[in-house]
């Protein structure tokens, strides 16, 4: 049985600063979350068009992140 998947969805503005993403934890920016996910999950993003862009990751991954204190 495979892991189940989240897709967490990215918003940007058009000068490239996060406005909205998903899974954020209420301790951090939607920009820190970005920088988090960015540098901890390089192979995980997918930029898409309109200014959006998603990571696919584990939900385990997610969660771990969550919990492992980030600021």
């Amino acid at each position: 049985m495979s892991e189940t998947q989240v897709v967490i969805h990215v918003r940007f503005a058009p000068d490239g600063s996060v406005t909205a993403i998903g899974e954020c934890p209420e301790s951090l920016s939607a920009q820190e979350w970005f920088n988090r996910l960015s540098l901890t999950l390089r192979n995980a993003y997918q930029p898409l068009s309109g200014g959006r862009g998603v990571f696919r990751i584990a939900r385990a991954e997610v969660e771990a992140l969550k919990a492992s204190g980030i600021h």
